[in-house]
């Protein structure tokens, strides 16, 4: 478990004369520190094809629409024998964020999902491996004898792109397959509001299943809430679920619109925190938001310019470190914002994964938070049982930071840590 920029050992935590740790026992490095998730697994594969193969699979351009298992087989036969395909990559908003948190963290991560039995080099379940980092767990996918999900996003002379989406078996995720001892150990559960779509569906139970392991072992969990479509489908479920099981919340402006009603981000933010502890709410080109509760009498203030909005003032306490509500004496709502960093990258080709990006950086403060209270519960920094390491205004810059880096490189997956010292850490930023 690492913060980003090559540090000592020595300075990757505070320590004072009254709570150094044993050197002897060298604690640090063995304890088993993790994120877990459920994902749909899918694969995005690209190719450039003439307007007859749409025709010739009934696929209407430049429209999104679902296609069955018999023609997405035919589809991507026809395109593999033809040499059509320009890129197969791993998809799905968990497996895109776990990929991140392991990249960030140089550490282990957990995905729950299904994965074809059999794998050929050069197919799209093998692709979905290779874009995986090896720091993420798939030993406990459960084996499926067909199709893991598939979009294909083909795109014609004129540039424009006609997506066919099979869901192949990637809904077929079992109860049984979600082990108990992961979630109990984990830092985190990442879930998704795709999976609560269909009821009648496998991975509905599962994800269930996975929400009460979690909320029965204390562990934080955390929703994306999809596309602002989704959201206003499932509306009244998604709040229940929220209610019921979800601590940390990750959206974009539209989603969080959709399930408050409210425009303003700091307004659905305030609306959001009726139902869960922590809103992280990407607004694009205004940057990000990140509000949650504090403890009042720990309440520390800003060194920062004071915003106001739809709410005065309302990134005065942002220094503050985020509590569970249940764990306040006396609550109190905060919110951070900060602006593009950089003014976001010169040119910006794709902004898929972004927000993936932004929860990465958000988990992998959580899990260092619980990292550190593993080896150093006596530490002053966990006086309560706060919920990550650093205040809200870091939270802030750190998940800008890799939000930054996944726009500059129009990938959702990074593909290395951020670079080194470059964020100009100094110790004295994970003690804010």
């Amino acid at each position: 478990m690492k913060f980003p920029g090559r540090r000592k050992i020595k300075h990757y935590f505070p320590v004072n004369t009254n709570n150094r740790f044993d050197m002897e026992s060298s604690v640090f490095g063995q304890t088993n520190t993790y994120a877990c998730g459920i994902d749909q697994n899918l694969v995005d594969i690209t190719a450039r094809v003439d307007l007859s193969v749409l025709n010739d699979f009934g696929l209407d351009k430049g429209a999104s629409q679902w296609i069955d298992d018999d023609t997405a087989n035919r589809l991507y036969e026809f395109l593999t024998d033809n040499e059509l395909i320009e890129d197969q990559f791993a998809g799905g908003t968990i497996g895109n964020t776990l990929h991140n948190y392991s990249v960030l963290a140089d550490d282990r991560s957990v995905q729950f999902g299904v994965m074809s039995t059999n794998i050929h080099v050069g197919d799209y379940a093998y692709r979905y491996l290779c874009n995986t980092s090896s720091k993420v767990d798939l030993t406990y996918l459960q084996p499926v004898n067909g199709a893991i999900g598939r979009c294909f996003a083909l795109i014609t002379d004129d540039g424009e792109r006609t997506f066919g989406i099979s869901p192949g078996l990637m809904n077929q995720l079992s109860p049984e397959f979600i082990n108990e001892e992961i979630i109990a150990e984990s830092s985190a559960l990442v879930l998704c509001a795709y999976t609560l779509a269909n009821p009648e569906l496998p991975i509905y139970h599962a994800m269930i299943h996975a929400a009460e392991l979690a909320r029965k072992h204390d562990v934080p969990v955390i929703l994306t809430l999809g596309t602002r479509g989704l959201v206003k489908a499932i509306k009244e479920p998604l709040l229940s679920f929220m209610n019921d099981y979800v601590n940390v919340a990750a959206m974009n402006e539209e989603e969080a619109e959709a399930l408050t009603g409210e425009s303003d981000p700091v307004q659905a933010s305030e609306q959001m925190l009726q139902y869960v502890d922590m809103v992280l709410l990407t607004a694009g080109a205004e940057g990000l938001y990140l509000s949650g509760y504090t403890e009042k009498s720990l309440a520390r203030e800003t060194d920062n310019p004071i915003r106001s909005g739809a709410i005065s003032d309302f990134n005065r306490f942002e220094f503050s470190r985020p509590l569970f509500q249940k764990d306040c004496e006396e609550p109190m709502k905060v919110y951070s914002h900060i602006s593009p960093y950089m003014g976001g990258p010169k040119n910006i080709k794709n902004t898929n994964g972004a927000g993936d990006g932004a929860l990465a950086a958000l988990i992998h403060d959580m899990a260092a938070n619980h990292y550190h209270r593993l080896v150093l519960p006596t530490s002053s920094k966990h006086n309560k049982q706060w919920i990550t390491y650093s205040s809200f205004a870091q939270v802030c810059k750190y998940a800008n930071r890799v939000s930054f880096e996944v726009l500059a490189q129009s990938s959702p997956r990074l593909s290395r840590a951020l670079p080194e010292r470059e964020m100009s850490l100094e110790d004295s930023y994970w003690d804010q």
